[in-house]
């Protein structure tokens, strides 16, 4: 997964991003965008420094409605269903225009050289995000699906070109983990469209993630924490949320969730589907 000519995994290569990323994740979203406006400055050129402040946006909307908890991710009204208020407008047009930024400038790389794998990294993370925001924040989980769907065909073309870019099963596990929650005769609908989901294959692209990612490991380990708690896995929730707590112990939903967890699990339980 190289981008701008270096291959991210290796954080003393772009040390800015890297302190923006964990600020993101210790809640600190104006510290981090001024780190990422530092970085863009100095990198004009590189699509990522746009998509990591799209980052930054789209983190602070999910922080505020709550998307990583486990109030939220239990409850299948509101996964499957979206947040139940209404996007800060002026952080959405910020979370737009730069996942926007990003996209064309990492469109044209993708246009000069479809196997850019640069390119391909941050089609990857914009159209995730997007899809993510569209159906999460917005509730429009229909117009969402064809962003699913183009982002999971450039995280496997990324993949096939650049192996060790496994923050892209972010998008991969994500997608196919929540698809896979939906009702038998919903899926069956989305099949028909293009866009399949199955759990055990999500909760395993995840963990990869989780294991060997780079900006998006702390992300995927707190998605599959969640999703451990929804198959009914306390231990292994637990011992992800304990990892994510002692990593971050200034974000206190991370301490929180670990404190429900070794209390026996959250108070909401979904019912268990197919």
């Amino acid at each position: 997964m190289a981008i701008g000519g270096v291959t991210p995994g290796r954080t003393e290569e772009k040390p800015q991003l890297d302190a923006a990323f964990r600020r993101m994740y210790e809640l600190r979203f104006d510290e981090a965008r001024r780190d990422i406006l530092a970085y863009r400055h100095a990198h004009p050129d590189d699509p990522l420094g746009a998509a990591a402040e799209a980052a930054s946006y789209l983190f602070e909307e999910f922080d505020r409605e709550g998307v990583l908890t486990s109030e939220f991710f239990l409850d299948d009204e509101r996964l499957l269903g979206g947040a139940r208020g209404q996007p800060d407008p002026r952080r959405r047009a910020a979370f737009l225009g730069a996942n926007e930024i990003a996209r064309n400038m990492a469109r044209a790389r993708v246009d000069a050289n479809p196997n850019d794998p640069d390119g391909l990294f941050v089609l990857t993370l914009t159209d995730g995000m997007e899809g993510d925001f569209e159906a999460v924040i917005e509730k429009r989980q229909l117009s969402s699906l064809s962003l699913i769907r183009r982002a999971e065909r450039e995280a496997t073309r990324l993949l096939a070109v650049r192996a060790d870019a496994l923050d892209a099963y972010v998008a991969l596990g994500a997608a196919n983990y929540i698809i896979g929650c939906l009702p038998a005769y919903k899926r069956v609908l989305l099949w028909f469209g293009g866009v399949h989901g199955d759990r055990q294959r999500g909760m395993e692209q995840l963990e990869v993630a989780a294991e060997r990612g780079h900006y998006l490991r702390p992300l995927a380990k707190a998605l599959l924490a969640l999703a451990a708690e929804r198959e009914d896995q306390p231990d292994r929730a637990r011992t992800l949320f304990e990892e994510l707590a002692r990593e971050f112990p200034a974000n206190p939903i991370f301490a929180r969730e670990l404190a429900l967890a070794q209390k026996g699990g959250a108070s909401v339980r979904p019912p268990r589907g197919p």
